[in-house]
């Protein structure tokens, strides 16, 4: 059976001649997502702004829309429902009210007079504004320590040079998926601090394929110039990067029509971090290295190199 390759075998796309584009590219894409950031800031949700939490069970199965619709109308901002556990029980997020704890008590009678006694009150919680503020510090934490963590591993995998590569293609990344929550104003929430390190999850796994290709030709081809390997190595490992970007987008577009209100800006953060995260893989990541000095003799099979030239960086 024939293996499916949406690349031709040979391809031959000129990447690397086309590296100062994808930099000008990259580079304006960073600064108008941080601009964003700085004007408009983020649509923070609940986990992030505090709010009420309502835990509550149904008699039976809940019906999630009936629940959402009956909550929305009562004008308290935003509303989340989500089941856990057994499909009866259900938890209930609303955002903080103006006003004092009057203003949240108020609410959570409102929410309780819509519902009525057809549902059991398990818990009700208020979360302020201070524990919003320790999980925007420890999101922020999470996602520098990951790519702390990433640098460390492509560090004692290849060499620092490509750990340097990886974490600014997976700082682009990071920063263009803030800015686009900013600028289409989605919520953010812990599902989209979940989401962003996923997202460098994936880049970083498809940096790493591209990552290992070079360090393949670098050895097997001596003689060639720097941007030639690296141009190889891209194109090389090309159908195998589209093929599981395409597969992956494919089930995030079912969850992102499908799956209801709850998930959507999950997974569109998702299908953003998976077209950008194709894009920096092979466009910011491999270009970056032709500026590293690679020393050829790092890569040598045999380990016994005559010289310890630095690799050419002759344009392709």
């Amino acid at each position: 059976m024939a293996r499916l390759q949406l690349v031709p075998p040979g391809t031959k796309i000129p990447f690397i001649s086309w590296r100062k584009l994808f930099f000008v590219f990259s580079i304006a894409l960073t600064l108008a997502a941080a601009a964003l950031y700085l004007a408009r800031d983020l649509n923070f949700g609940i986990d992030f702004e505090g709010g009420i939490l309502m835990e509550i069970r149904t008699d039976g199965p809940a019906d999630i829309t009936v629940l959402r619709d009956t909550l929305g109308a009562l004008g308290l901002g935003e509303v989340n429902l989500q089941t856990f556990g057994e499909a009866s029980d259900i938890l209930i997020r609303v955002q903080r009210q103006e006003g004092d704890e009057a203003a949240q008590q108020a609410a959570i009678d409102a929410v309780r007079d819509a519902l009525g006694d057809s549902v059991t009150y398990r818990r009700t919680e208020f979360v302020g504004p201070k524990v919003g503020e320790e999980l925007k510090q420890a999101g922020i934490l999470a996602v520098l320590l990951s790519m702390a963590g990433i640098l460390i591993y492509i560090w004692f995998r290849f060499e620092w040079q490509f750990g340097v590569a990886a974490v600014v293609a997976l700082s682009h990344d990071v920063i263009s998926t803030i800015g686009i929550f900013a600028l289409l104003q989605l919520e953010f929430n812990l599902a989209t601090v979940a989401a962003i390190l996923t997202i460098a999850g994936y880049s970083i796994n498809d940096t790493v394929v591209v990552f290992d290709r070079i360090r393949e030709n670098l050895r097997k081809f001596k003689k060639m110039a720097l941007a030639d390997v690296l141009n190889r190595s891209i194109n090389e490992t090309l159908s195998r990067t589209v093929l599981t970007s395409v597969t992956t987008l494919l089930a995030l577009g079912s969850l992102f029509v499908l799956g209801g209100p709850v998930i959507r800006d999950f997974s569109f953060a998702m299908i953003w971090g998976v077209l950008i995260g194709t894009y920096s893989s092979i466009c910011v990541a491999a270009p970056v290295l032709l500026y590293m000095k690679l020393k050829r003799t790092v890569f040598d099979s045999d380990g016994d190199s005559k010289t310890d030239g630095v690799a050419t960086t002759a344009d392709n």
